[in-house]
């Protein structure tokens, strides 16, 4: 059975005038150097979009960052004086196709049959839209030339079985945190900045049908009763939303976006995040089985040094993943991602973290990783660690080292467990092997600032030792922050967990 009904009549009547004249671009009021079409459509097949000329550096932006006091006086002043926009502006090209978009949506549903549409991909999809929209925009008196079918093409296909206004964003690259505070202001990240994004949805109720639809790809729900909500992308992109009366400007929807090509501790060194040491440091760790926990604050790359971690586990262990929202992306064949269930509209059936974590020793495996570790399921994992499970990780939010180290400690102790905090920090000494802290710097890059072992225990104190540190230097004319990446010499503690997989030499000479 065909998608899509009956044609019916329709056209542009002999004399008829069409709305939006003929075979002509629309250009609407856009701000200046605007490229036509733009930045939420790609250009055509064949086309490329014009250039945009690159504003001149005034003086300003071009001087050198440090200096005086009155240099620092007068940013502040600057700072304290911006008036800043807060809304999202869409104009010229994108507001003239998402505005004959309200016209067609509806008289193009009442040719759609929705199940069998459903079967069909967005290529299939379009393929059966483009006579069914030139008959709604003949009917409408709407004539467009070939650039503007093919974005309005576009946008009712991402309206119908896509995200809306956020499938541009998703598709980009270039972004890799996309922050939705309603339905008229939307930020983006690109290259760790924070940037306004030119979309808008059409009111709220449209927001929170986008909303809806991603978390219901996952088997979760959103709504007043249950206005909080973590969800992923088919691609693992994370995601989180919140509702109304809990947010007070509409529907909100923070997405995490996860490169599709899979990092490397090489690829990490390329970018500047560690050094040629510290990249074989971590190779080393990561194939010996040694216990890592990898520490950081929120959008530091935890997760990305997690993957990338992964990549030097042997081929043949079995890997059990556990997460909240899975978004773990492993490199390995024999991997098992693990997944927790919230409770139902009673407040039963929970699957907490620590129950998988019970439930994973069960299943043979020889590596348990946790994507994030928040409450007393971190005594579980500590457990799986001294178990037989060598090679286990885990990523948390600490500022330090050690106070990655007493964020464990007060982890277990919110817990249910009664037993003295020396015997908690002995179990910590005894089990994890190396802590590795990564920060996102204010200049938005990221960087691995602290390579730690955990050495054991002295009186109540656990004992570490700083492998390698990054160090602060300066800041560039443009911003960027200088530092190098120091080794501090010392004869690393786990050099005989390398020597058991014949590594102690080449682990030796990374560390000194």
């Amino acid at each position: 059975m065909s998608a899509f009904g009956k044609k019916g009549g329709g056209g542009i009547k002999p004399g008829g005038r069409p709305a939006f004249g003929v075979a002509r671009p629309m250009k609407g009021g856009g701000r200046p150097n605007e490229p036509q079409g733009g930045d939420q459509f790609p250009p055509l097949p064949g086309e490329e979009k014009p250039a945009v000329p690159e504003a001149p550096k005034t003086a300003q932006a071009s001087a050198p960052r440090g200096g005086s006091t009155s240099d620092a006086m007068d940013r502040l002043a600057e700072r304290m004086n911006a008036v800043h926009n807060s809304d999202s502006e869409v104009g010229g090209f994108e507001a003239s196709v998402h505005k004959i978009k309200e016209q067609v949506l509806p008289r193009l549903l009442e040719r759609v049959d929705p199940e069998a549409a459903a079967t069909l991909s967005k290529e299939e999809l379009s393929e059966e839209f483009r006579p069914i929209i030139m008959e709604v925009l003949a009917e409408l008196k709407v004539t467009l030339n070939r650039r503007e079918q093919f974005a309005l093409e576009k946008v009712l296909i991402d309206e119908l079985l896509g995200f809306g206004p956020l499938e541009e964003l998703l598709n980009d690259p270039d972004v890799s945190d996309i922050m939705v505070n309603g339905p008229d202001q939307t930020y983006i990240e690109k290259k760790g900045k924070l940037v306004l994004a030119p979309i808008r949805f059409r009111d709220e109720q449209h927001l929170f049908q986008i909303a809806q639809r991603i978390v219901n790809q996952v088997g979760r729900r959103v709504d007043q009763t249950t206005p909080l909500a973590d969800a992923r992308l088919k691609d693992g992109s994370r995601v989180n939303v919140i509702v109304p009366p809990l947010s007070l400007r509409g529907t909100a929807i923070s997405i995490r976006k996860f490169s599709e090509k899979p990092i490397t501790l090489d690829m990490l060194k390329e970018f500047g995040s560690m050094s040629e040491k510290m990249c074989t440091a971590l190779k080393i760790a990561g194939a010996c089985r040694m216990n890592i926990v990898i520490s950081g604050g929120t959008g530091s790359g935890k997760t990305t040094m997690l993957n990338a971690l992964s990549k030097m586990i042997d081929p043949g262990e079995r890997v059990l993943t556990i997460e909240d929202a899975a978004e773990l992306r492993l490199q390995q064949p024999h991997w098992l991602p693990l997944e927790t269930r919230p409770p139902n509209l009673e407040g039963q059936g929970a699957i907490t973290i620590g129950d998988l974590v019970k439930n994973a020793l069960r299943m043979r495996p020889d590596r348990i990783i946790l994507g994030e570790i928040r409450g007393a399921e971190c005594f579980d994992l500590l457990a799986a660690m001294n178990t037989g499970h060598d090679g286990s990780m885990c990523t948390l939010h600490a500022n330090s080292p050690r106070e990655c180290l007493g964020r464990m400690e007060n982890m277990i102790l919110m817990g249910d467990i009664k037993i003295p905090k020396e015997a908690i920090s002995r179990q910590i000494a005894e089990s994890v092997d190396l802590i590795v802290q990564v920060k996102r710097l204010r200049d938005g890059s990221r960087r691995t600032t602290n390579i730690t072992e955990v050495i054991g225990m002295e009186g109540d104190v656990i004992v570490t030792q700083e492998l390698f540190k990054f160090e602060y230097l300066d800041e560039s004319e443009d911003g960027k922050i200088l530092g190098e990446f120091r080794s501090s010499g010392l004869r690393p503690y786990t050099l005989e967990k390398a020597r058991q997989f014949g590594f102690d030499q080449a682990y030796l000479e990374a560390c000194l």
